[in-house]
């Protein structure tokens, strides 16, 4: 590997420095079918496939270097368009054509040296496809890169479309570069070295010529292996005719013995055929005299089903009442749990209302006997008080009326002795003393008959009050009368619209619970067991929703959900008479 490594870098070499020299003494823009570009091409094609890793397969090993150049795409986002356009040009079905195709691409681009370079110096990304010691995973790889950046200075309008990129043999001519005069002089231009160069240039030679013995042993042992597939292919091929011609030699003869056979088939099936058309003359007969019955019961039928579709509109135009007063329903439905919940609201607040004016009404009564029990204790005492003042006043005037009539017989009277005398003082110092302790109880008296008349000049402000006060209880009484009266109106609204709400959702659970049944899945009556035909029709119960016959569904009612009374079947019709009799 490293010998044919180091032959093809002096190959590359001599091919690159040949091409520059050939295109720079020409002077014009390149074209594909220059020999030395087409051999450095080869060239070139021979280092990428060094050391490159064999994808076997069941069919052959597939060898190719498009793997490798179709990374460039990730690496380089200028590579793009060569690469889109070399997968997707038209002839070109191999990878090798393919990356030949990108080649050609690069060089007009004047890039190829950059995209190979990006390639070479992300060498982790070659290990997938190269072995340990190729060319691109090596040194030389990096010094051919540098050198790639010299065909820069070349112009080549190359032609790809074409062209058979696919089926191309690349051999190598060694021919361009052996040694002749010219070259040795171009050579000194390039080199002025004398012996060294001339060892160089006769080793490269060397290379050369192994490489090309080399290259061809490879074309050789191809060309063998492609001989011997070609060989064992042809083997198959001839073993396949011999069966197909033993194949068509059985199909003659099964075709020979089917040739009879269809002779026989066709004389009985004449045979048949006229069978055939007698007995279909006699049923075309039968089939003309059913044909007209068939008409006749088709008449019948499309009478039936014009009325059926009559029928079926009208339930329709029913259905659509039904569940608009369905939606009503349940509208008047909310409306009046709403008005419900609010009445019971104010219901429980006129409740509480009532307590209260009780509980007033009971502490105001409290009251009321409490100021007529005292009022009558203050008069009973205001009695007793008068009563003592008149005995105080009759005292007092028997009083004086004894001082004075006790002066006048003084003055009168002679005097009397010492002794009675003196008796008559401690008479009258006790009269006086009585006299002041009287007029002591008269001002006590007459203290408390002022109290007294304050106390009750009170209680006539409490007998006000009192009568204030029970004007205000008759007043609350009417009020509680009236709310009490309220509340009884309102219990009844209440009732009625609970048995409402009851009628409402009864209808909305016969609403709900109904379950239209279709014409198709029923057979026979439900209540009968009974076939249906053209004579026993279908009829559907407007409050179950089941099919019954017509004596069995004869019954009419009106439901809340239809305006006018409809059919209902038997079981129906005593079940809502049952229902109506135990409300009413």
């Amino acid at each position: 590997m490293a010998v044919e490594r180091s032959n093809l870098f002096s190959m590359m070499k001599l091919s690159i420095k040949g091409l520059i020299q050939s295109s720079l003494s020409l002077g014009r823009t390149l074209d594909s079918d220059y020999p030395p570009l087409q051999q450095f091409f080869v060239v070139l094609e021979q280092c990428l496939k060094h050391g490159l890793k064999v994808k076997k397969s069941f069919i052959n090993q597939n060898k190719s270097i498009w793997g490798p150049l179709e990374l460039v795409q990730k690496l380089c986002p200028d590579s793009t368009d060569i690469t889109t356009s070399a997968r997707d040009l038209p002839g070109i079905k191999t990878g090798l054509g393919r990356a030949r195709a990108w080649l050609h691409l690069a060089l007009m681009q004047k890039k190829l040296s950059d995209y190979l370079k990006a390639l070479l110096d992300n060498k982790y990304l070659l290990v997938e496809f190269y072995d340990p010691g190729a060319l691109m995973m090596e040194e030389e790889g990096t010094v051919i890169g540098g050198m790639l950046v010299g065909l820069n200075v070349i112009d080549a309008n190359l032609c790809i479309k074409g062209e058979d990129l696919d089926s191309q043999v690349g051999v190598i001519d060694f021919s361009l570069y052996l040694k002749d005069p010219m070259t040795t002089e171009t050579t000194k231009d390039f080199y002025p070295y004398t012996i060294d160069t001339k060892m160089t240039a006769i080793l490269d030679q060397k290379h050369y010529i192994e490489e090309l013995n080399r290259h061809l042993s490879c074309s050789v042992s191809d060309l063998q292996a492609k001989m011997d597939s070609i060989e064992k292919t042809n083997g198959k091929l001839i073993e396949e005719l011999t069966a197909a011609t033993d194949r068509i030699n059985s199909l003659r003869e099964e075709q020979e013995t089917l040739r009879h056979e269809n002779e026989t088939i066709v004389q009985s099936n004449q045979k048949k055929e006229e069978v055939t058309l007698e007995d279909s003359a006699v049923e075309l007969e039968t089939y003309r005299q059913t044909r007209q019955g068939l008409d006749e019961m088709y008449s019948v039928v499309w009478k039936q089903y014009q009325e059926e579709k009559r029928i079926r509109q009208e339930l329709e135009r029913e259905l659509e009442l039904q569940v608009g007063l369905k939606q009503e329903m349940e509208m008047a439905m909310r409306l009046l749990e709403k008005d419900t919940h609010e009445k019971q609201d104010t219901l429980q607040a006129l409740r509480q209302q009532l307590d209260q004016v009780k509980t007033l009404n009971l502490q105001m009564f409290h009251k009321t006997q409490d100021c007529e029990r005292e009022a009558q204790r203050k008069q009973e005492e205001e009695g007793q008080l008068e009563e003592k003042i008149n005995q105080m006043k009759t005292t007092i005037k028997e009083m004086e009326q004894r001082s004075r009539g006790y002066t006048h017989t003084h003055r009168r009277c002679d005097p009397l002795p010492c002794l009675p005398r003196l008796g008559l003082e401690s008479d009258l110092c006790s009269e006086k003393e009585q006299r002041q302790a009287i007029q002591r109880a008269l001002q006590r008296e007459q203290d408390n008959s002022t109290e007294l008349r304050t106390q009750l000049q009170q209680i006539q402000g409490l007998h006000t009050e009192l009568q204030d006060v029970r004007q205000e209880k008759q007043q609350l009484q009417q009020t509680c009368q009236e709310q009490e009266t309220a509340l009884q109106e309102m219990g009844l609204h209440l009732s009625q619209s609970k048995l409402k709400m009851e009628d409402f959702k009864e209808v909305n659970k016969a609403l709900k619970g109904q379950a239209w049944l279709k014409d198709d899945e029923a057979t026979q009556c439900k209540q009968c067991q009974k076939e249906f035909s053209i004579a026993r029709r279908k009829h559907h119960c407007r409050n179950c929703g089941d099919i019954y016959c017509n004596s069995c569904s004869s019954n009419e009612l009106a439901l809340p959900s239809y305006p006018r009374p409809v059919r209902v079947c038997d079981i129906c019709h005593s079940l809502l008479l049952q229902r109506s009799s135990s409300s009413s």
